[in-house]
């Protein structure tokens, strides 16, 4: 059986782009105890309130009628935002050269956070280009990857 992000995934892919939207990511977490089903939509312009409805209810009752989760769920639709987590390949793809914040499991040289453009990424490591030089993050170290929104 595929995972439910994936079945989810499939589903939802054809509304949102209906919608004049990219779907971004699928998130299927429990968070105090309480699952929650999300999708993450991106639109070029940005993403408003009504995006979110429009893909909401029609993803809803497809999720109704094809029934791919067992048991009781939060469903959610937002936006991707503006310091979205990278995941796939796709999204390290999109987001080259742009400024990137890597959280690492452990510190390296003494830090755990890490700001730099995306300079690369390859099997799941992350390379930026950061005020000393360019360093590269192996996969096993990166915690996660996000945009960084400079305040």
């Amino acid at each position: 059986m595929a995972k439910v992000t994936d079945a989810v995934e499939a589903l939802a892919r054809p509304v949102v782009e209906e919608q004049g939207c990219t779907l971004w990511d699928v998130e299927y977490v429990k968070e105090a105890g309480v699952w929650y089903l999300r999708l993450y939509i991106d639109k070029e312009g940005g993403v408003s309130i009504n995006d979110c409805e429009a893909v909401s209810r029609p993803v809803s009752d497809l999720l109704d009628a094809a029934d791919p989760i067992e048991g009781s769920y939060t469903f959610e639709v937002s936006s991707a935002g503006a310091d979205r987590a990278l995941k796939k390949p796709e999204h390290f793809s999109a987001c080259m050269g742009q400024e990137v914040e890597v959280k690492l499991y452990r510190a390296m040289e003494g830090r755990k956070e890490w700001v730099g453009v995306l300079a690369g990424y390859e099997s799941g490591n992350v390379t930026l280009t950061a005020p000393a030089g360019e360093v590269t993050f192996e996969k096993k170290d990166v915690a996660q990857v996000r945009l960084y929104v400079r305040i």
